[in-house]
């Protein structure tokens, strides 16, 4: 069974979650409860930077195959030529 919680909102929040939760036909405390649990959701979904893109890996193709590859390279000369300057 679900505890009790306090929250203290402006009175604004109150109002605009009072809207929202007639609108919907369900109480002011589901569309906490909804709110609560989404933002819990969003931060606890990615573990590793790794899961926030992996459904994207592979995903786009085209360009140039060496950009991946010659980037280090292409920044160190970047560097040089700045020095040099």
């Amino acid at each position: 069974m679900a505890e009790p919680v306090t929250l203290r909102l402006s009175q604004e929040a109150r109002a605009r979650i009072a809207r929202i939760a007639r609108r919907r036909g369900v109480s002011a405390s589901e569309i906490i409860r909804e709110a609560i649990e989404g933002l819990v959701e969003r931060e606890e979904a990615f573990t590793r930077p790794y899961d926030a893109v992996a459904d994207l890996i592979g995903t786009v193709h085209g360009g140039r195959r060496s950009r991946s590859t010659a980037t280090g390279r292409q920044f160190t000369e970047q560097l040089r030529r700045r020095a040099r300057s």
